[in-house]
This record gives C-alpha cells, sequence and structure tokens, in this order.
C-alpha cells in the first residue's frame, strides 16, 4: 500500500493520523512539523495504539517537507504548538499566504497525489492554489464540509428523534452564513425530510446551521480520514468538499462547498445538486456572491 503525508503535528493533524491509521488504507503516515520532537511524539502515541486496536500502519514523525515526495496522498492540517506558543489552536491551521507558500512548495514536490485540506480556516489556500498557482480543482480540496455535514446530520437526527445512520442530507453554499441544506433532497429513515420534520422544525434547523462553523479539530480530523478512505478505496460514496468555482458555476476564483466522488487522484467528478427552486436561487446566489 501506500505512503500518505500529514503537515502539521497539531490537534486536526494528530487526529487525522489517528483516525487515518486505524482504517488501514495505507502503510505508512508521515507526520511531518516544523518541531519535529512533536512530529515524532505525535506518531510514536499513534503507532502504540495500533496493536491495541488491530491496526498495522507505520507511523513516522520529521521535520523535512520532503518526506511527500513519492507519497500517494496529502493532507494539510495544523502545526504543534511550541512551549512559548501563544496563539490558539485554531491559529495554528496552515492559512493565509503562509499555508499557500507550503502548499506550493509540496506541489512543486510531489506533482501527483491529491492534496487535502483538513482545516476550517483554508479555503484562501485553496481558491488561491487553483487560481493563482494554476493547480487543478480536482487535485487540491478542503474536506472541513464533510465535518459540517456531520454536525448537521446530528442535529437533523436529534430533532427528528432518529438514529444519526438513518439521516442524510446534503451541504451546500459557502460557511457560515450562506450554508444551503437542500431538505427537499434529504431523507430520514427512508422519508423525505420534510415529510418527518414540520416547517417550523426545519426553520429551526436552518437558523442553528451556521453556529456550527467551524467544526472543533477532532470533527475536521474525522473528515479528512473520510475523504481519504474513500479517495484509496475508490468507494462510490459522495462527500461534501471545498472546491475552487468554475467560471460557469459562479464567481472564478471563490470556493464553495460542492458533492463529490473521489478517486486515487483526488476528485473523481463534482456532483450537480437536485434542488429545488428556493433552493436553487439560494445557491445561485451563493455561488456567485
Amino acid at each position: 500500500m501506500a505512503t500518505l503525508v500529514i503537515l502539521g503535528a497539531g490537534d486536526i493533524g494528530g487526529a487525522a493520523a489517528r483516525e487515518i491509521a486505524a482504517l488501514d488504507v495505507v502503510s505508512r503516515i508521515v507526520i511531518v512539523d516544523d518541531l519535529a520532537n512533536a512530529a515524532a511524539g505525535k506518531a510514536l502515541d499513534v503507532a502504540q495504539s495500533g496493536p491495541v486496536d488491530g491496526y498495522h500502519t507505520a507511523l513516522t514523525g520529521t521535520s523535512d517537507v520532503a518526506a511527500v515526495v513519492g507519497a500517494a496522498a496529502i493532507v494539510i492540517a495544523d502545526r504543534a504548538s511550541g512551549p512559548s506558543a501563544k496563539a490558539t489552536a485554531d491559529k495554528q491551521e496552515w492559512e493565509g499566504d503562509e499555508g499557500l507558500a507550503l502548499l506550493r512548495r509540496v506541489a512543486g514536490l510531489n506533482q501527483s497525489a491529491p492534496i487535502v485540506c483538513a482545516g476550517a480556516k483554508q479555503a484562501s489556500v485553496v481558491e488561491r492554489a487553483v487560481n493563482e498557482s494554476g493547480l487543478s480543482r480536482l487535485r487540491v480540496f478542503g474536506s472541513a464540509p464533510e465535518a459540517l455535514r456531520s454536525a448537521v446530520v446530528a442535529i437533523t437526527s436529534a430533532e427528528a428523534g432518529a438514529a444519526p445512520s438513518d439521516v442524510s442530507v446534503s451541504v451546500l453554499g459557502r460557511p457560515s452564513q450562506q450554508v444551503i441544506v437542500p431538505w427537499d433532497e434529504a431523507s430520514i429513515a427512508g422519508r423525505t425530510a420534510t415529510a418527518v420534520l414540520s416547517a417550523a422544525q426545519l426553520a429551526r434547523l436552518d437558523a442553528r446551521i451556521a453556529r456550527l462553523w467551524p467544526p472543533g479539530p477532532y470533527a475536521l480530523a474525522t473528515a479528512a480520514a473520510r475523504l481519504v478512505r474513500t479517495a484509496f478505496t475508490r468507494s462510490p460514496r459522495v462527500h461534501a468538499a471545498l472546491v475552487a468555482v468554475s467560471r460557469d458555476e459562479g464567481t472564478a476564483g471563490r470556493s464553495a462547498m460542492m458533492p463529490v466522488t473521489l478517486d486515487a487522484k483526488g476528485i473523481a467528478a463534482i456532483v450537480p445538486p437536485s434542488l429545488s427552486t428556493r433552493d436553487r436561487v439560494r445557491f445561485e446566489t451563493a455561488m456567485r456572491a
């Protein structure tokens, strides 16, 4: 099997290493962080739980970004905090100019592996990687929308009194104020969500959705792991991903949450959503903003 590299040994990076290792879909995970001891420590911690949980993924830690050479997939996460760091965990994400510089360097060292941006604050990295650096939007994308979708599933199941596994929903648009959940195509235990939930319940859910952003580090890590598993197993499952918008879809240079299918090269297809007239107008407004 293949090697996967996680850039960043922070809360998201460490949790993602654990989640992906437990899936046994790659033979080796390398955690890369400027704080090499932190990366090595996270790798050792996850590796030691392997015999307990029954997975066989090997893990190592390093400060050398060249570890991405030959990797089958790359996850951009968050940096470990040093002993004198004053920034909070959410400010450790690779974002802005630093995030883009890292992504450019990584893309130069590895010209084929898909790059999954796992953080909630990496929309600009995805946008600029595609629009300024010329990388394919099928190769560079974000996984945080899948964490948001899971949160929507959780509150919907509670509202409906159903098991989360019985709920299927999509999230579209832009977080956090332009999120569209197409309830007409959502389902709860095999029935349409609009048949199970009243208009008042759906309005209550819509009002709560913006407050679900940003997801926490463990939700973000699990979302990244889900997308990695689907890519490596070539499952037909549809996920929510943050994708750079084309001129035909909306305002070029921006990104949006879209349903996608995945393969080992990245996004296999962007799935056109089936929307009601009302949701279509909301979606197009969000995409053109």
